[in-house]
C-alpha cells in the first residue's frame, strides 16, 4: 500500500473539518409572506336594469285621404308644421256638394208637402167612412198614401244628412294633434275619395319606445312575477329610462305599456313598447335609442373592484384573508357594475376582507401579510353598461 505523506494527510484533515462545518449549518429561512391589500366590500341594496335597443314610434300615425272626391281648392298648412286635432288642412271644391245639399233639401220640402196633403185626404176619408160614404178599400188607399209620404220624407231627411256630411268632408281636417308631413297634392289636383293620399300626420306627445326583448329575459320576468319579485309589464307600469344616441345618461323616463301575446319563432324575441312623455316634441318617430327596463326587485349585494374577481374556467372567484392570515378562495356569482364596482350577488359574506391588490401571486392556503384599506365607490350611481357573465343577467343596476 501507498503511504500518505504528511502534507496529504494535512489536506485531508482540513477537507474533513470543512465538510463537518458545512453540515452543522441550518437550512435557509422560508421566503417572507407576500403583502396584499384587503378591504371590506361595500354593501348596497341593488336594483337590476336590463338594456334594450329600439326606436321611437308615433302612437297615432295617419295617412290622410279625402272622404269625398273633387278638385283640391286650397292647401291650408305649411309643410312640417304642428297641427291640432280638427284643424283644416285642405279644401275640396265644395260647390257640387252644396248643390247636392240644396237638391236634397228641396226634395224634403216636396215630401213634406205630399205628406201634408195625404194627411188631409185621410182626415176627410175618416169622416166619409164613418158616414159610410166611401168604401173600406178607398179608406185604406188614403192611409197607404200617408205612410208612403212619411217614408219619402224620412228618405229625404237621410239624403239631407248625407249631403251635409259630404259638404263637411270637403274641408279635410287633421284627426289628431301632431306634426304634419309635406303635402302630396297641390291646388287643382283631383283627389279620389279613400284613395288619394293628401299628407301624413303623426302624434308626438306622448310617444312610444318600441323594442324586441330576448326570450331569456322574457322567461326571467315570468318567473319573477310568479315569485312576486317584480310585476309583469303586461299589467304593471314598470319604469323605463331611455338614452339617445348622442347622450351619456338616461334622461328620458317612461313606463311599460305593452308586451305582445306571442314570441316570434323566427327571432326568438317578443315585441314590447313603453310610453314616454314628450311635451316639447323633441323626441321624433324613428329616432334610435337605448333603453333600460327595471329587471329585478331590490336585493342586497356586495361591491368589489373588477380586479378582485378572477376567472377559473367557468367560475368566478375572489380571494379573502381568513383569521389565520391565509388566502382563501370564494366562488361567487357576479352581477353588473354599480358605482364603478362589480356586484357580488352570492358567495361573499359581510365582514370578510377581500384581496383587492397583489392577487396575481396568491395560491389557496398561502400565508399573506394583509394591509387593510377602505374601499370607496369609483363612479357616480349612473348604472353604466356592463357585459353580463351569465344569461340572462341584468345589463345595468343601480343602488337604492
Amino acid at each position: 500500500m501507498m503511504k500518505l505523506t504528511s502534507s496529504v494527510r494535512s489536506l485531508l484533515a482540513v477537507a474533513s473539518l470543512a465538510a463537518l462545518a458545512a453540515c452543522s449549518k441550518s437550512a435557509p429561512p422560508p421566503p417572507p409572506a407576500p403583502q396584499v391589500t384587503v378591504a371590506l366590500p361595500l354593501q348596497r341594496d341593488i336594483v337590476d336594469w336590463d338594456e334594450y335597443v329600439g326606436r321611437f314610434e308615433a302612437i297615432q300615425d295617419v295617412e290622410l285621404r279625402p272622404r269625398v272626391s273633387g278638385t283640391i281648392d286650397k292647401v291650408l298648412f305649411a309643410n312640417g308644421q304642428r297641427v291640432r286635432a280638427g284643424e283644416a288642412l285642405f279644401t275640396i271644391d265644395p260647390r257640387p256638394y252644396a248643390a247636392a245639399l240644396a237638391q236634397a233639401r228641396a226634395q224634403v220640402a216636396k215630401s213634406q208637402a205630399a205628406l201634408t196633403n195625404a194627411r188631409s185626404e185621410l182626415a176627410r176619408a175618416d169622416k166619409l167612412l164613418a158616414a159610410q160614404a166611401i168604401s173600406r178599400e178607398e179608406y185604406e188607399t188614403k192611409l197607404a198614401n200617408v205612410r208612403s209620404a212619411q217614408a219619402d220624407l224620412g228618405a229625404g231627411n237621410a239624403n239631407v244628412t248625407t249631403a251635409q256630411l259630404n259638404l263637411g268632408f270637403t274641408t279635410v281636417r287633421s284627426p289628431i294633434t301632431g306634426i304634419v308631413s309635406d303635402r302630396r297634392v297641390s291646388k287643382g289636383n283631383y283627389a279620389t275619395d279613400a284613395t288619394t293620399v293628401l299628407t301624413r300626420v303623426v302624434s308626438t306627445d306622448p310617444i312610444w319606445f318600441s323594442f324586441d326583448g330576448a326570450e331569456s329575459f322574457y322567461l326571467k320576468y315570468l318567473r319573477q312575477a310568479k315569485a312576486g319579485e317584480r310585476g309583469s309589464s303586461r299589467n304593471t307600469p314598470n319604469p323605463v329610462e331611455v338614452q339617445l344616441a348622442d347622450e351619456t345618461g338616461y334622461r328620458w323616463h317612461g313606463r311599460m305599456e305593452f308586451v305582445d301575446n306571442a314570441v316570434d319563432p323566427n327571432s326568438g324575441t317578443i315585441r314590447a313598447h313603453a310610453v314616454i312623455s314628450n311635451p316639447d316634441g323633441f323626441l321624433t318617430p324613428g329616432l334610435f335609442g337605448r333603453a333600460r327596463l327595471l329587471g329585478s326587485g331590490t336585493y342586497h349585494a356586495m361591491l368589489v373592484p373588477d380586479e378582485a374577481v378572477v376567472t377559473d374556467q367557468t367560475r368566478k372567484l375572489v380571494y379573502v384573508v381568513g383569521k389565520d392570515g391565509k388566502a382563501i378562495q370564494r366562488p361567487v356569482e357576479t352581477g353588473p357594475q354599480v358605482e364603478g364596482l362589480r356586484v357580488i350577488k352570492t358567495g361573499l359574506a359581510a365582514g370578510e376582507h377581500v384581496v383587492i391588490e397583489g392577487i396575481t401571486t396568491l395560491q389557496p392556503g398561502m400565508p399573506v401579510k394583509a394591509v387593510l384599506t377602505t374601499m370607496k365607490p369609483r363612479a357616480a350611481n349612473t348604472a353604466p353598461t356592463s357585459q353580463p357573465d351569465t344569461a340572462p343577467p341584468a345589463s345595468d343596476a343601480t343602488a337604492k
